[in-house]
């Protein structure tokens, strides 16, 4: 389950990314932050995975 949830993890900050600037880009203020979100929450999953790998 590890290495599945650090692949799922990673591809939401991916898209968070893609998000934020495809936001920038069209002026889209709601996208854009809902991109910068989606980074957040990427993020701080794969810090809980780090943390749980960590006391293995």
């Amino acid at each position: 389950m590890g290495l599945d949830d650090k692949i799922s993890n990673a591809a939401e900050e991916k898209g968070g990314k893609a998000k934020e600037a495809f936001g920038k880009a069209t002026d889209n203020e709601d996208l854009e932050a809902e991109g910068k979100g989606d980074q957040l929450k990427g993020n701080l999953k794969q810090a809980g995975e780090k943390v749980k790998d960590a006391f293995k």
